[in-house]
């Protein structure tokens, strides 16, 4: 799930404003800190500020420490042991310590040029790994290099102790075609998991905003919704219809994609049949094992929600455990 906000957009709107700006990130942790590493808030040069470090804890001393960056032009790593009883006001049960850097945007900071880099980066779900050195001496945004802490949406500070990374990756996506029973008890689990989902069913009355409140929904048939949408290495592709008209449409673009993952719902026979449509549309088993069928973990699930649960699991192993 991504532990960095929208900060890098709300300072370049601040600085479009003609403002100025400066990024707090939690760098480090010890103990029960408020906010994991990479969590950030962004301070204005008139002391607004958006996000958070610390979840109330240290914000102040924080928003202090960011004017006094932006008025002198430096780069600062500050470090914080947050009490018990702090922590405890907070919701934890006990405190810690964190080190946070600041960087003021623009002179003795994150050059302008880079931030802008960074949030087209986002907009366009390029993931994107932004490396500093914690005094401040080099800044550079990559996309290789970091394959561990892409799948894992782990930023953090490297071995040598004096270099952070931030992992931008794009929000999480579940792309569902079919809206069945399980899509209903899949798409809420998935959202809090960190999804966002999408519902895909040309059937209007399958495919409602009154059955799927909280997802995007298209009635569409998959091959336009999913050109549409996009099906990219944040994506997760799950067909439910058991429909070979749907379903399949679905596939050829899944498998020419980058997807994380791609299920299918049905039997070991329907899966076998599903195979030879797809061998004889010119895909290699390599690329056709890369579908999960039957869909999810062999949890013995009973029921539309046991069954979501055993997809939203498999999805997840998919992710955090691919080589």
């Amino acid at each position: 799930m991504q532990t960095i906000s929208g900060a890098p957009e709300q300072a370049l709107a601040w600085i479009g404003e003609g403002r100025r700006a400066a990024l707090a990130t939690v760098v480090e942790t010890w103990g029960s800190a408020p906010r994991r590493v990479g969590a950030q808030m962004v301070v204005s040069s008139d002391g607004a500020m958006e996000g958070s470090v610390s979840g109330g804890c240290v914000e102040g001393a924080v928003v202090l420490e960011a004017l006094e960056a932006l008025d002198e032009g430096t780069t600062r790593l500050l470090e914080y042991g947050v009490s018990d009883g702090d922590a405890f006001a907070v919701g934890l049960a006990c405190g810690g310590t964190i080190r946070v850097l600041v960087e003021p945007v623009g002179a003795g900071g994150m050059p302008q040029e880079m931030l802008e880099a960074l949030v087209s980066a986002r907009a366009a779900r390029t993931p994107v790994a932004y490396e500093v050195a914690l005094d401040g001496s080099h800044r550079a945004l990559v996309q290789d290099g970091y394959d561990d802490r892409f799948r894992m949406d782990r930023s953090g500070v490297e071995a040598d102790g004096k270099t952070f990374i931030a992992i931008h990756n794009p929000p999480l996506r579940l792309v569902v075609v079919g809206a069945v029973h399980i899509a209903q008890a899949l798409v809420p689990m998935a959202r809090i998991a960190g999804f966002d989902p999408v519902v895909v069913d040309p059937r209007e009355a399958f495919g409602s905003a009154a059955r799927f409140p909280d997802a995007r929904v298209i009635n569409d048939w998959p091959d336009a919704a999913l050109e549409a949408v996009g099906v990219d290495t944040r994506t997760a592709l799950v067909l439910l219809t058991h429909d070979p008209k749907l379903d399949d449409p679905a596939l050829h673009i899944g498998l020419r994609s980058g997807a994380f993952y791609i299920g299918a719902l049905g039997s070991k026979r329907t899966h076998a049949s599903r195979v030879e449509r797809l061998s004889e549309a010119g895909f290699d088993p390599h690329s056709i094992a890369r579908i999960h069928g039957p869909v999810g973990l062999d949890i013995g699930a009973a029921g539309p929600a046991e069954i979501a649960v055993s997809v939203l699991a498999q999805m997840i192993e998919t992710l955090r455990k691919r080589q």
